[in-house]
């Protein structure tokens, strides 16, 4: 699942609720953007790891922590802060790393 920021009806609260859905909570994962709007979840690269490419990258998220999932994308407050995050850095992040958001 990804979410192409680059279109103008990409970016909605369905297209994050359903992103968060589709990953995998027994996993760390990160939110990351792409230099060409292609917003996705990873959890082979976290962190610093393969960042060439992207235009910016959210925290990494600890697995357990219910940041992904379907739990994640129920929570309505959740759901908003992540589609704000995007909205707000895309396309001119201040950082490559985000971790207030």
């Amino acid at each position: 699942m990804q979410i192409d920021l680059s279109t103008p009806d990409g970016l909605t609260l369905e297209a994050v609720r359903q992103l968060l859905a589709s990953a995998s909570d027994e996993q760390h994962t990160q939110l990351r953007v792409t230099r060409s709007g292609i917003a996705y979840i990873s959890s082979g690269a976290v962190g610093g790891t393969d960042i060439d490419g992207l235009l910016f990258r959210l925290e990494t998220w600890a697995k357990g922590s219910g940041y992904v999932g379907a739990v994640a994308a129920s929570d309505a407050v959740w759901v908003m802060q992540i589609f704000s995050a995007l909205k707000q850095n895309w396309p001119n992040p201040p950082f490559d790393y985000i971790d207030i958001y």
